[in-house]
């Protein structure tokens, strides 16, 4: 299964160039990019994390979404920007420039192709800067494209919901949230007698933060010994599958949004 999490009908890779050329309503076609990484995510949880929930939730979404908007997905781009965990085996890592050419001359041929418009659903808190430069200097290049650069937990969701205060404040990598969703997602993967609580240590400001306001500059390794920055032993698939519901649901209105865009 080629298409993984996502409806065959929506595999963009599945149509053939004919479908494409004959395909009315390109303009409002609504084209999107699945963006993960693959990078270490504690002792529990594979490498594929990231790019599993983009193409889960987007998977999910699809299903629920009306049939007759033309959305399709584009095959799900695995390695990102993941420079903050060298160090930790198995993390593969391109350079920002690397990302932003890549996915640069992806959209441009999506652009030739006669879509007019696309999401960038990154799923990697390591990398939104890069989808917001790209998607401004690809709408400066050409004015008729509409680029949404997004974040996957960013939709209208639940998550914080089932989320403890500290959790929500500091668990910002391999913790419940990720754990959860991917009990749901793919739980023969998950190894939660491996799960451990581990927050970020050596946070010595009230002020400045990793991921707030005031961030600063961070590498895994130095705040963390497993890799984990929150408590995966709490996860729990019923968690998850609420957690992937209330996710997939916000994408579905984003995506009837930006197809009345």
């Amino acid at each position: 299964m080629i298409h993984g999490f996502i409806p065959p009908e929506r595999f963009f890779a599945y149509l053939t160039w004919q479908d494409i050329e004959m395909m009315t309503e390109k303009e409002n076609t609504v084209i999107i990019q699945p963006i993960g990484a693959i990078e270490q995510h504690g002792y529990h949880l594979p490498l594929i994390v990231d790019a599993a929930i983009s193409q889960g939730v987007l998977g999910k979404a699809l299903s629920l979404l009306n049939p007759t908007i033309p959305a399709y997905s584009l095959p799900t781009l695995y390695y990102g920007k993941s420079n903050e965990h060298d160090g930790f085996a198995g993390t593969i890592s391109l350079s920002a420039h690397t990302l932003y050419s890549l996915i640069e001359e992806t959209v441009i041929s999506i652009y030739q192709a006669g879509f007019r418009k696309l999401i960038l659903m990154n799923s990697h808190g390591g990398q939104p800067q890069i989808m917001e430069i790209i998607a401004r200097d690809l709408h400066q290049k050409f004015p008729d494209l509409s680029i949404f650069p997004l974040f996957t937990w960013k939709v209208p969701n639940i998550t914080n919901e089932l989320l403890t205060p500290e959790e929500k404040e500091l668990g910002i990598h391999a913790g419940d949230a990720e754990t959860s969703l991917m009990l749901a997602l793919l739980p023969h993967q998950v190894k939660m007698d491996l799960a451990v609580k581990e927050y970020p240590r050596n946070l010595s400001s009230n002020l400045l933060s990793m991921e707030g306001n005031l961030p600063f500059a961070w590498l895994t390794r130095e705040v963390s010994e497993t890799g984990v920055m929150g408590d995966a032993t709490v996860a729990t698939q019923e968690k998850g599958y609420q957690i992937l519901a209330s996710l997939a649901q916000g994408w579905v209105k984003v995506i009837e949004e930006v197809y009345q865009f």
